[in-house]
């Protein structure tokens, strides 16, 4: 049993350096695209602020996240569940990767263990409360990424109509560190929790931990766990997943300054509301929510591309499902 459980602990950090690197575009795309910084600086940026996000946010998602499955402790099966999903969420990252499709790793980690779980024990192994929430922001999210974006373009537009458009855009290219910045943070506190919640549930069923026990940076037996999985979610992101980064930065629309400091600033408001609220939500769908938002306002709405818009969306659909099937399909195999 312990030897299992030391592979799938194992497994799981790969999820999350997987994790990060597939999502480094979704902190650094925008100033990418802009040129404010060059690649390698911006994911050493992106990767730093990924890693201090413990220190600001409690882990409210990573409670959520150990709860979507009903784990049973001291259970091989339940061991045998968890791996299936993170394996089924690694291979769905991977290959979206491959395809330079920014889905969303959060959804392919929770289809993972769905699948695995139904698999497992059943439907009424799944938290549905926990699952509905999760499927309303999968709508919710990207809609306010876009709308907040829209809001905070359409404010900077009237604040700075009278400045000369040279001085507005060096000003909003140092903006944009400090919106990258936020980005970031909100990227490695809601995705990063979500392994620290796999991994919890794993020590719960493997008996090593009791069932109540809470993460937190001041209980020995869980700042291990916070640390390796934020060290984990900066290392993959300082390798960043350059066909994402190229789909999110340049294919979608053309961003200047205002428009990827307004993007970066309305994703890092929305990840920092759900964090607070504990909810797992896609850092992936909601960036591009806001790309999407500044970009249909700062030209046309064939300022965006929505032929590549349609397809990253096609995307999104298919990745809890497609995840659950090959996690639930795994997990038939294992046992």
């Amino acid at each position: 049993m312990m030897t299992l459980l030391i592979i799938a602990v194992i497994v799981a950090l790969i999820f999350d350096l997987v994790n990060g690197f597939h999502d480094a575009a979704n902190s650094i795309a925008t100033v990418v695209s802009t040129r404010v910084l060059r690649p390698a600086q911006a994911v050493v940026w992106a990767a730093f602020f990924n890693f201090i996000a413990m220190f600001i946010f409690a882990p409210h998602v990573a409670d959520t996240l150990s709860k979507i499955v009903k784990i049973q402790p001291n259970e091989i099966t339940y061991v045998y569940l968890v791996f299936s999903g993170l394996v089924g969420a690694i291979i769905w990252d991977l290959l979206t990767w491959w395809l330079g499709l920014p889905t969303s790793s959060s959804h392919a980690l929770i289809g993972g263990m769905a699948g695995a779980g139904v698999m497992c024990a059943g439907w009424g192994a799944l938290q549905w409360d926990i699952l509905i929430i999760t499927a309303i922001f999968i709508v919710l999210a990207p809609c306010l990424g876009f709308i907040i974006g829209i809001f905070l373009e359409l404010i900077l537009s009237w604040l700075l109509r009278y400045q000369k458009p040279l001085e507005v855009d060096s000003w909003l290219r140092k903006g944009q560190l400090l919106s990258a910045g936020l980005y970031s943070i909100g990227h490695g506190a809601n995705d990063a929790q979500k392994t620290m919640g796999v991994i919890l549930a794993l020590l719960i069923a493997g008996g090593v931990v009791h069932p109540k026990t809470e993460l937190s940076l001041y209980h020995e037996n869980t700042l291990w766990i916070i640390l390796s999985c934020q060290l984990a979610m900066a290392i993959g992101t300082a390798f960043g997943g350059w066909r994402i980064i190229r789909t999110m930065g340049m294919r979608i629309t053309k961003l200047k300054p205002i428009g990827g400091f307004c993007a970066e600033t309305a994703g890092a408001a929305t990840l920092f509301m759900a964090t607070c609220w504990g909810i797992p939500v896609s850092t992936t769908h909601t960036i591009t929510g806001a790309i999407m938002g500044v970009g249909s306002l700062g030209g046309k709405i064939s300022a965006v591309r929505w032929g590549v818009a349609a397809r990253i969306v096609w995307a999104w659909i298919l990745t809890i499902p497609a995840s659950a099937l090959i996690a639930g399909t795994l997990f038939w195999v294992i046992t």
